[in-house]
């Protein structure tokens, strides 16, 4: 019962993520929160909340509170976290204690933002609060050797941001950030709908048009799909039927920009470790590692292979929660 109440969360621009070293994943819900305007209360969070998206009366509001994973609404952030460590607490029958809490930070984060996400996470009753850069974490989460001097190179594809780094002997070796992920993967898919078909459709269908027909640049089978919106010309709905190869079109910029971090970062890498990625590849992590082709595409471009992590969603939270054990050989920011 007096056991140190120890977690680790993943505060994601598109999911939120808490690991327990005793339980695993103990919370996995999207990063939303919905509110009264008039009260400025939580009316729901997480999965509840993103069934709310587009569909609310005028007195509630539906927010993500954080924008290229760092925290773009502070206020919104600490009731999330609130809500996160008191479900925590109870389902580690540990509502009682004060918890120390190690957070996974964005590599290109500044000290303002490291800031905000310290002074958030201890408004709900940290008692202890660290931070561990996303590259590390993953590559923790992924399985890897992190503390040995071998080059794990890292790709995590969250929802806001893209982070690739180079770690060795327990520090980030080289990395880029780029505020490219699944959720500019979705703007993209909208504004080519809008364009092509003069058709406005929602986040949450520009989502799932992304995971069921979604690929990387690369040779596949034409796939198409029935989608609904609202017709921009005679403002009633309509259905129309988009292919796999419309959005493959859409998302390729943003996929090329992504494949520049990459090649950015390896041409940092110091020749010693450059023989390590040759005959370890790069292991993909992050909701957006699952897209479509994006294993082989990426092989195909950089010319070594490439592999998805074992759990590519819950790599973070589990990299952040299992790094506890490991703060002693980590290179990692201490607050």
């Amino acid at each position: 019962m007096f056991s140190n109440f120890e977690i680790g969360i993943d505060l994601g621009t598109a999911n939120t993520l808490v690991y327990s070293r005793d339980k695993g994943i103990i919370f996995n819900e999207p990063t939303i929160v919905a509110i009264n305007k008039h009260s400025h209360e939580v009316v729901a969070v997480g999965s509840d909340a993103k069934q709310m998206v587009g569909k609310t009366p005028e007195n509630i509001k539906v927010v993500n509170p954080l924008k290229n994973g760092v925290i773009a609404d502070f206020d919104v952030t600490a009731m999330l976290l609130k809500h996160v460590m008191k479900f925590s607490a109870k389902k580690l029958g540990l509502s009682f204690r004060k918890p120390s809490v190690i957070v996974c930070t964005p590599s290109g984060s500044t000290s303002v933002e490291q800031r905000a996400i310290i002074d958030a996470v201890r408004s709900c009753g940290a008692k202890q609060v660290e931070l561990i850069e996303g590259p590390v974490a993953a590559a923790i989460g992924a399985g890897l050797p992190v503390d040995e001097p071998i080059a794990n190179v890292i790709v995590d594809i969250g929802g806001g941001t893209t982070e690739i780094g180079i770690i060795s002997f327990g520090g980030v070796v080289s990395c880029q950030s780029v505020r490219i992920g699944g959720h500019k993967f979705d703007e993209g898919i909208i504004q080519y709908v809008r364009k092509k078909y003069n058709l406005l459709i929602g986040e949450r269908t520009a989502e799932q048009i992304k995971i069921d027909i979604g690929y990387a640049p690369c040779e596949h089978e034409k796939e198409s799909m029935d989608i609904r919106g609202r017709d921009l010309v005679t403002g009633l709905p309509k259905n129309v039927t988009i292919h796999s190869t419309e959005i493959q079109q859409s998302m390729n910029e943003d996929l090329l920009h992504i494949l520049e971090a990459i090649r950015a970062t390896l041409e940092e890498c110091p020749p010693e470790l450059s023989g390590d990625i040759v005959d370890r590849g790069v292991i993909l992590t992050g909701g957006g590692a699952l897209l479509n082709g994006l294993e082989e595409w990426l092989s195909e471009q950089i010319v070594v292979p490439v592999m998805i992590a074992p759990s590519p969603l819950e790599s973070v939270a589990i990299g952040t929660g299992k790094s506890l054990k490991m703060l002693s050989r980590l290179k990692k920011r201490v607050v």
